[in-house]
């Protein structure tokens, strides 16, 4: 039954006639998939397979992987007429109920319009100033306190740590005006945000899905089904008690009048919060609603960018990248100064540090795979196929992004230059030609794709200007996943205060690409007839 030659013989049969090659699935790639690590094996498929091809997963499932830039764009722009979540929607119900994240077609269009408002321009810009770099700050303090307990040196200082927790202090204070105290004690909700989230994946893949069974009976005859349950509960609990506590506050502000001029303003000065937005904006929904639109901020802001900061800190760290840090710094120490932490003027001043942190989201994009399932037959662009009604898709960023057919021969490169010169501006999925969407596309797109980058900028900003790091010699950085690519075993790092040649000058109108992308590619990284992206660039330059 599990011999992946008879799955694939008899996914071949999986909805009449096509010409979709299949992946040659051997028994040693299922294992290793089902292990966690989705998207890898997908990559191996794509590179003997092609960009669109199928993936047996049971005698009765199976998988339309895609990673071909235009067909990317038919299906995410065709969200709710074509295709919707499907898998994961339904293996995340557990976790975000009825939040914004998950809920699909007019369910969602509600929500949406109710949450993305409250990520506007002004609330990211002041959260810059408030949250992003006090909190950088707090870090990269901590790290130097532990530097200089330790005589100068902090050895194998694990940095997926850090940045999980700086990122969970953040989502605290800008989503819940809440301070979880994530990097200096000891927060549950982190842990029980890795286990819940873990669980979606495994639920979005598993051959047999015994998850679909009663939760009671689950909870007695398996454990990782009882962790789940146990995780979400300590997450539904903290985020209860934070709406309850937030309505309290605004209904004393109403009977004096303030909270209804606070919602015509948009921000609060004393508390910006998203959720006093929500509450204060006077939407009519229950408790359980607002909490579950608001886990699902909670959870996906937390968890991408700290994903994206350790994958994009371990490539910086790499001695073949040591030109990259090197410009990065340089850039810091022109626009910073001995500042503490950058503001939102000083970073639209920093384009490099930027392209770094779009460079991190190519090569490691947080989540590396999207679900989709099909609900009319739709042919796909370019002759790569026809999905049937009902059809499960993988739509895969991890290979649209590494692909050597979207960016050349040394795709798997890390080198921020390859979008091409920074008056360009920032890489989008508009001026990219859809090799590049990091927030995905369409309907679904991400609306906190702002606060995200900014919030990673500030981190770096803050780590690099005044930390040396250096990887642990012998421990191997591995990738595996739960809904993003972690590390298997952390990010491990020897740190000590910045020290060397600080103000060094750089030619930036003049700086191209150091390592060899491949003829061409550089200026093909950012079409110039698209460079403004339509507004979806987070910084202006």
């Amino acid at each position: 039954m599990a011999a992946p030659d008879w799955l694939t013989q008899l996914n071949r049969l999986w909805g009449g006639n096509s010409e979709i090659p299949v992946a040659d699935a051997k028994l040693e790639d299922i294992t290793g998939l089902l292990g966690g690590g989705l998207f890898q094996p997908l990559f191996k498929w794509m590179k003997e397979a092609g960009p669109v091809y199928l993936l047996p997963t049971g005698p009765v499932t199976s998988y339309v992987v895609v990673s071909d830039p235009d067909c990317i764009k038919q299906i995410l722009f065709n969200y709710g007429s074509k295709y919707i979540k499907g898998t994961i929607a339904e293996a995340g119900e557990f976790l975000f109920g009825l939040g914004v994240a998950l809920q699909e077609n007019e369910a969602w269009k509600i929500r949406r319009k109710a949450v993305a408002p409250s990520l506007h321009r002004r609330y990211v810009e002041a959260m810059v100033d408030r949250c992003f770099g006090p909190c950088a700050e707090r870090m990269v303090e901590l790290v130097e306190s532990a530097i200089d307990s330790e005589g100068g040196e902090k050895k194998r200082l694990n940095m997926e740590s850090k940045f999980s927790q700086a990122a969970l202090d953040i989502i605290g204070i800008s989503v819940f005006n809440y301070d979880f105290k994530a990097l200096t004690s000891a927060a549950p909700v982190i842990q029980a945000t890795y286990t819940a989230l873990k669980e979606v994946e495994t639920r979005s893949m598993d051959l047999l899905p015994t998850w679909r069974l009663p939760e009671p009976f689950l909870r007695v005859v398996s454990p990782r089904q009882k962790a789940a349950q146990d995780a979400v509960k300590i997450i539904q609990e903290v985020t209860t008690k934070l709406v309850d506590d937030c309505k309290r506050m605004v209904e004393e502000e109403e009977k004096v009048g303030g909270a209804e001029e606070w919602a015509r303003d948009y921000l609060n000065d004393s508390n910006p919060s998203v959720l006093r937005y929500l509450i204060a904006a006077r939407e009519e929904v229950s408790s359980t609603q607002l909490r579950d639109d608001l886990l699902s901020l909670l959870v996906a802001g937390h968890e991408t960018t700290a994903s994206v900061l350790t994958w994009g800190t371990y490539e910086l760290l790499k001695p073949e990248n040591a030109e990259q840090l090197r410009l990065l710094r340089a850039e810091l120490d022109e626009v910073l100064g001995d500042k503490p932490f950058p503001t939102y003027e000083d970073m639209t001043k920093m384009p490099y540090l930027e392209r770094c942190f779009h460079e991190s989201m190519r090569l490691y994009p947080q989540p590396p795979v999207y679900t989709r399932r099909a609900v009319v037959e739709d042919v796909l662009p370019k002759g790569l196929g026809v999905v049937p009604a009902g059809q499960d898709l993988l739509v895969s960023i991890y290979n649209l992004h590494r692909s050597p057919e979207n960016w050349g021969p040394n795709s798997q490169v890390f080198e921020p230059m390859r979008f091409g010169p920074l008056a360009l501006g920032q890489p989008n999925e508009l001026n990219t030609g859809y090799r590049y969407t990091p927030f995905s596309a369409g309907p679904r797109r991400c609306p906190g794709d702002k606060f995200a980058v900014l919030e990673g900028m500030a981190i770096w900003a803050v780590m690099f200007r005044r930390l040396d790091l250096t990887l642990v010699a012998g421990h191997d950085v591995v990738m595996t996943s739960g809904a993003t690519i972690h590390t298997r075993d952390g990010m491990l790092v020897n740190a000590r205060r910045r020290r060397g040649e600080k103000g060094q000058k750089v030619d930036w109108a003049q700086l191209k690409p150091e390592k060899d992308i491949g003829a061409g590619w550089f200026e093909k990284g950012i079409e110039a007839k698209g460079s403004s992206g339509g507004g979806k660039c987070p910084v202006a330059h």
